[in-house]
């Protein structure tokens, strides 16, 4: 019951899901839902896909997938693309660490943020409407919940850059074993997917790849820019990954002698 009270306490704060009152509300709980944060990745992939599914009956391809992408941003609240244009304009515009925060913390939407998520934005609905039908719903599963897990392993190994914020209670505290929990929330599920849907080993390796990669290039700028992390950070480094998967799923598979 506990272990169930944390994931719904885990979508409460990343969709825009209502979640039943005899839930309650502790911030050492919310720290302890991180563990379910890819978790809510399945929800969130799960719903685009069923709306890109059912509208795609109805509509051209294309319009499923805008369809599909406004669903998500409706479900989630934008939680994450804004946290990605705030990050545009903190870096984009900041030259000292606290410079860069000050930036972020502010509501307004600057030309870096509104620049970064109109491209971002644009580039997701060109990655999605090339991909083929058929492998858009995989797509949609495994990007939401491999994304979030990218995001989560900045709580896991980074620590926070502010004394205070709306992600500092989620930020506080991340375990090895937490960890560990959150990677096989996403890694069995997408096993048993990969099973009946197999995927080329070329594309799911060039996949992994970029989205370590452009992991690893997001943690790395946050900590020399700011010295960790912000709850614009996860957000940000989730859109990100999730891009970089649909950049894996869509690439040309090589012929590759060795595997």
């Amino acid at each position: 019951m506990h272990q169930l009270r944390l994931f719904l306490i885990a979508l409460q704060f990343f969709t825009r899901i209502p979640i039943p009152r005899w839930v309650g509300f502790d911030a050492a709980w919310l720290r302890q839902s991180s563990r379910y944060f890819p978790s809510v990745g399945w929800v969130v992939g799960a719903v685009c896909a069923a709306v890109y599914a059912g509208a795609g009956l109805i509509w051209p391809h294309a319009v499923a997938v805008v369809l599909s992408t406004i669903a998500g941003i409706l479900l989630t609240g934008a939680f994450h693309e804004d946290g990605f244009a705030d990050v545009c304009d903190g870096f984009g515009g900041g030259m000292t660490a606290e410079r860069v925060l000050e930036i972020m913390k502010d509501s307004r939407v600057g030309a870096y943020g509104a620049i970064g998520i109109v491209l971002m934005l644009g580039l997701k609905l060109a990655l999605l409407t090339s991909l083929p039908a058929h492998l858009i719903v995989i797509a949609l599963l495994l990007a939401h919940t491999f994304s979030r897990l990218a995001s989560c392993s900045l709580i896991w190994c980074m620590q926070y850059a502010r004394h205070e914020g709306k992600a500092k209670p989620l930020a506080q505290e991340m375990s090895n074993g937490e960890f560990l929990f959150a990677c096989l929330s996403v890694i069995v599920p997408a096993a048993v997917i990969w099973h009946y849907h197999p995927v080329a080993l070329q594309t799911l390796l060039l996949t992994l790849l970029l989205t370590m990669m452009l992991t690893w290039r997001m943690a790395a700028m946050f900590a020399r820019r700011i010295g960790g992390f912000t709850g614009d950070c996860l957000g940000a480094t989730q859109q990100v990954a999730e891009v970089a998967i649909y950049l894996g799923l869509l690439a040309m598979p090589v012929d590759l002698p060795f595997i």
